[in-house]
Parts: structure tokens; sequence; C-alpha cells
């Protein structure tokens, strides 16, 4: 009994294969069906559930405010969704005022940053008609008025961040960032932020 046939059946199998996959030939029937696969963008993406999501987390979104100036609150340019700034208003629906470091402390700051974050994905909602056309966040700039001597913009502005990734998760609710400090806001807002969303057309 030959028992070196069934090692150079293997290999010629192999080296089949090998030059079927290069040459893009068919191959035989049995192995075509076992080698099946997927063409790309062939594979099926898990669904969007961000209004979900927000559900779940207890999350009511505020009416929409507002513009107080000559502007609109977003713009839509191919697959991008920028928010014009958005600040905080009180119950009042007038701009809620106070300063870091010295009407507020930057922990305050922060919760005012996340209710500023509310205000925006109202605004998506509104333009969009639904958050689960949101593919990602890409970037937001975050505006903080404070005193000279703070210097922990970020953490005011991670109040509006920490949002985002609860509602969109990691990969599509962290961005590119910036946290910036500023002598005045408009109303003596603690707060603005402005955003820009990757969507689905």
């Amino acid at each position: 009994m030959n028992h070196s046939q069934p090692r150079r059946n293997f290999l010629r199998d192999g080296l089949c294969i090998a030059a079927g996959v290069a040459a893009g030939t068919a191959l035989p029937g049995f192995l075509r069906h076992s080698m099946v696969v997927p063409a790309y963008g062939d594979e099926k993406k898990a669904p969007r559930e961000f209004e979900k999501r927000l559900k779940e987390l207890g999350i009511e979104l505020p009416p929409p405010a507002k513009p107080v100036a000559v502007y609109v609150p977003a713009v839509i340019t191919g697959n991008l969704l920028f928010t014009s700034g958005h600040i905080p208003f009180g119950a009042d629906g007038k701009p809620l005022p106070g300063r870091i470091g010295q009407e507020m402390t930057v922990e305050q700051g922060a919760e005012i940053a996340r209710t500023v974050g509310l205000s925006i994905l109202t605004t998506v909602r509104q333009t969009l008609g639904s958050l689960d056309r949101v593919v990602r966040l890409v970037k937001a700039t975050g505006m903080v008025n404070c005193t000279a001597d703070i210097s922990q913009q970020p953490k005011v502005v991670n109040g509006f961040s920490e949002l985002m990734v609860q509602v969109f998760g990691e990969d599509a609710g962290k961005a590119a960032r910036s946290a910036i400090g500023m002598i005045s806001l408009p109303g003596n807002v603690p707060v603005e932020i402005e955003a820009i969303f990757e969507i689905e057309n």
C-alpha cells in the first residue's frame, strides 16, 4: 500500500486551490461551497439603536431652543451635520449666566455642559428625524467662560463628551475635541458647544 498517496493528493488539492484563487478560476463544487467568502461590503452592519439607548438611560431631551440671532441650529452638507454653538437656557427660557471660577465651579460647569449636550441632541433629532441616522460624532468644540486662573476647561467639556459616549457608545461617541477658555460668552453663559456629526444620508 502506498502511504504517500494521500499526502500527494492533499498537496495537489492545496496547490489547485491556491492556483484557482490566484487566477480567479472556478474551483470544484465541493471546494467552492466550503470556501464561500463574502464580498467586501456585504457584511451586515449592526443596526444603530441610539433612540432606544436614550430611553434605556431614562434621558428625556429638552424642547428645541429657538435661535436668538441670525443663524440656523444646524446645517447638513454631504454626509456631515454641523450644529451651531449651543448654550444653556434656564427654566425661564433665558440664557443661564455664570462664569467658571466666579459664580460656578468646574464641576457645576460640567453639569451645564451636559445640559448643552442634551440640547444638541434635540437639534440633531429635529434635523434628522431620528438619532439613529447618526453614524458618529466627529468633532466637538467646547468654549468655557472662565476666570484667568482656571485651566480645567477639558473637565468642564467632559460633561458633554461623557453624555455623547453614553448615548452613542465608545466608537461613535468619542470624538476629536477642543476645550477653549474664553474671556466671555453670549449672555455671560458658562459654556457654548458646537459639534460635527457624520450622518447616514
